[in-house]
């Protein structure tokens, strides 16, 4: 098949998007070189005449795309059947030494940690991140963060989908030379196919992809603003953090309240449901809470990733311990692994 031939419509809207495959992840939107397409309603939309350069087709992780060989191209090699959670160069547990980080933090901290380093550093001039809109709270949206504070504005994890993959446009506007990537599996692994097929104005300023676990993403709309603030009567405001232990726990200043899985799981983006990658296996780091407190799983997986954080490790501003010690939490990596991969075909 020439890729060079096929148009939008053939390729992605009949292929990816009519058959609900699509992740909406917007990595065909950023790569289009014409400006066909357009991120509207979470999803990509041609807005001029498509043409026929097929691009996008090259940069879509839904369309003519196999695993192993995206695993070839940043590892060398593909994933054994034995390596469920991907391949890997250590693991560890690990959270900030920095209190204020790990106030306005998820779990660990250490995710906010390596972008703080690598930023004062000079590794990187900024990070891809999610950030939040003030008239709709927990609401994600894509931001290049450029300083300490805004990294620190993103700390925390949103349960709604953010494309971050979108703000790769801004960080090409502004001449960004060095970015780290923070995102979910899908759009780890749309940066990784573009970065095999070659499409260097997007992925040359990217240095970190650090990828953060994911079952699944939750509608905005039906479990912030009608489960949680509807149903349970919250003011969006006064929430302090959302976490998944085992339930949905949302933490106010008057207290924590819960949601079961079973209820959360109503809401889940029906788009989640093509994806089957859990721990982010292409990034240069994983990131997972697996039911830690406090603490934060580590997944280094390659070269760049295990320097970066050899580095913050030799600074002194990161606490780690021996993975093998959460023996609950590397049995639950193995089975929420297995049981996405297994998902059944959208």
């Amino acid at each position: 098949m020439n890729q060079n031939k096929t148009s939008f419509e053939d390729a992605l809207a009949s292929k990816v998007i009519a058959t609900g495959k699509c992740v909406n992840c917007g990595a065909c939107v950023i790569v289009c070189p014409f400006n066909c397409l357009e991120y509207t309603e979470e999803r990509p939309m041609l807005t001029k005449e498509c043409k026929i350069c097929g691009i996008c087709a090259q940069a879509c992780t839904q369309y003519d795309s196999s695993q192993a060989q995206i695993e070839r191209f940043v590892f060398n090699r593909a994933r054994k059947p034995q390596e469920t959670f991907g391949i890997y160069r250590r693991l560890t547990v690990a959270r900030t030494k920095d209190d204020k980080i790990l106030k306005a933090s998820q779990d660990g901290g250490v995710v906010t940690t390596l972008l703080l380093y690598a930023l004062e550093n000079r590794l990187i001039d900024g990070a891809i991140v999610s950030g939040t809109i003030r008239d709709k709270p927990f609401l994600p949206i894509p931001k290049l963060a450029t300083t300490r504070t805004e990294i620190m504005e993103s700390a925390g994890t949103r349960y709604s989908y953010s494309p971050n993959i979108l703000a790769l446009t801004e960080a090409i506007k502004q001449k960004k030379k060095n970015i780290a990537f923070v995102g979910t599996p899908c759009q780890i692994q749309a940066i990784r196919k573009m970065q095999m097929r070659g499409l260097k104005k997007q992925t040359a300023p990217l240095r970190f992809l650090i990828g953060l676990a994911c079952s699944e993403c939750f509608t905005y709309e039906g479990l912030i603003e009608k489960q949680i603030h509807q149903d349970l009567g919250l003011n969006l405001q006064d929430i302090k953090k959302i976490q998944i232990k085992g339930k949905l726990q949302i933490t106010t200043n008057s207290g924590t309240k819960t949601i079961s899985l079973a209820e959360a799981k109503k809401h889940t983006r029906k788009n989640c449901l093509s994806c089957k990658d859990f721990s982010s296996e292409l990034a240069d780091i994983s990131a997972a809470s697996l039911g830690l407190n406090g603490w934060t799983f580590m997944i280094i997986r390659t070269k760049q990733g295990e320097e970066l954080f050899s580095k913050a490790e030799k600074a002194g501003i990161l606490t780690t311990r021996k993975a093998d010690e959460e023996a609950n939490a590397i049995d639950l990596l193995e089975k929420l692994s297995d049981k996405k991969r297994k998902v059944r075909p959208a």
